[in-house]
């Protein structure tokens, strides 16, 4: 697992008054490498885990959602998939977050999000709780509070969603009800 970089009952704390778990793409839910193919083809590798812990999420009454500057057919399928309560693509990030908090009945502290560079870091000094995955820019690990054992792309997202869930006493009924019926959540 990742590291707190705050004292782990203040950490507690503030997972226990989160609403919304909010997500950058690129770099978070991707490894952050933008393939392109012939014509406007583009490409991005989504983690199966990561998709599992929105679900996990979600069953635990937390609302998720997708915050990124760039534009993306992709995001827009996969957040449908996964079934998320908000998607902004193509925003100026602080505007788009306001948005969300407005559209959702919520204040900066009730929403948690993780982001991995520059972009993010307006987002990361106003949430509740931040966080950012282990390959994160420096800048953004250092105003997380929670910072991953894995890289974007690759689970940091699920470890996250697991840790809040931990932290707020719901990974093991969580668990208990999942494994007595799995294919009815899928």
């Amino acid at each position: 697992m990742g590291r707190f970089c705050l004292d782990e009952d203040k950490a507690t704390a503030k997972i226990k008054r989160l609403r919304l778990l909010l997500f950058d793409v690129d770099g978070v839910l991707t490894n952050g490498e933008l393939v392109y193919g012939p014509g406007n083809a583009e490409y991005k590798r989504f983690n199966a885990q990561d998709g599992l812990g929105f679900v996990l999420a979600q069953k635990a009454g937390l609302k998720t959602g997708i915050i990124t500057a760039r534009c993306s057919e992709l995001v827009e399928r996969r957040a449908k998939e996964l079934n998320l309560d908000c998607c902004f693509q193509g925003y100026e990030k602080v505007p788009a977050f306001e948005k969300v908090l407005a559209e959702h009945g919520l204040i900066d502290d009730e929403v948690c999000y993780m982001g991995d560079d520059l972009l993010d870091l307006a987002l990361m000094r106003r949430a509740g709780f931040s966080a950012a995955p282990a390959n994160a820019r420096p800048e953004i690990v250092s105003s997380a509070h929670y910072v991953t054992s894995t890289k974007g792309g690759e689970g940091a997202a699920r470890e996250l969603i697991e840790v809040v869930l931990k932290a707020r006493d719901a990974w093991e009924p969580l668990l208990k009800i999942f494994l007595s019926d799995c294919k009815a959540w899928i």
